[in-house]
């Protein structure tokens, strides 16, 4: 934990960018009996049936200082979508000498999975482009990703959305916004912060020592 804020607190630097991942699975709903339209007195009106219509997966990176994110909608999250997404990933960052990737500690969030489907140089190549960091077993609120992951749902993804097709087109267009408005994250929560609120559990590490 320490180690993942410790990161947040260093100050901007473009050469090693602070970059968090994370992945976000979401159901393709199609509707049943076509909605009302809203009209003067009268909102929308949606019946309760659905159609399920299979499900996909975004995968997000954020640069939460530079106000900058890159988001992929994938039809699953394996090792293959993530050495496609890390790729991607890397490319928007030319001159960086190391990307600082902030993520979770999925069994595909690894360098393993570029040698599964790149050359063996390449997938060298490509793992020596990131510094690695993960957040605790349980404590995935740390990785700021999840923060920005919540933005698009609050405002893209709380209507029914029966394609993969249009999840992209509507999720991309939001992201356009959002990097041209350099909307970035203000993360507060730092060591000090944790030290105060986590003291019990320092203390319980000490008398077990």
């Amino acid at each position: 934990m320490e180690l993942v804020l410790w990161l947040y607190g260093l100050d901007y630097d473009p050469a090693y960018p602070v970059v968090c991942f994370d992945e976000r699975p979401c159901q393709l709903l199609n509707d049943v009996i076509s909605p009302i339209p809203m009209k003067p007195g009268s909102c929308q009106k949606q019946d309760y049936h659905y159609e399920r219509q299979g499900t996909c997966c975004l995968l997000l990176a954020v640069e939460p200082k530079a106000g900058w994110r890159l988001v992929e909608t994938s039809e699953r999250k394996t090792a293959k979508d993530y050495t496609r997404f890390m790729q991607r990933l890397a490319a928007q960052y030319p001159q960086a000498k190391k990307i600082r990737l902030v993520q979770d500690n999925l069994n595909t969030h690894t360098a393993a999975s570029f040698y599964k489907h790149l050359p063996a140089k390449q997938a060298f190549e490509l793992a020596q482009r990131f510094e690695w960091y993960y957040t605790p077993k349980k404590a995935s609120w740390l990785n700021m990703a999840e923060i920005e992951l919540s933005a698009i749902a609050r405002t893209c993804l709380h209507r029914r959305i029966g394609s993969i097709q249009f999840m992209d087109q509507e999720v991309s267009q939001l992201v356009k916004e959002r990097n041209a408005n350099k909307v970035s994250i203000n993360w507060q929560f730092d060591i000090e912060a944790a030290r105060n609120k986590f003291e019990r559990f320092y203390n319980d590490i000490i008398t077990r020592n």
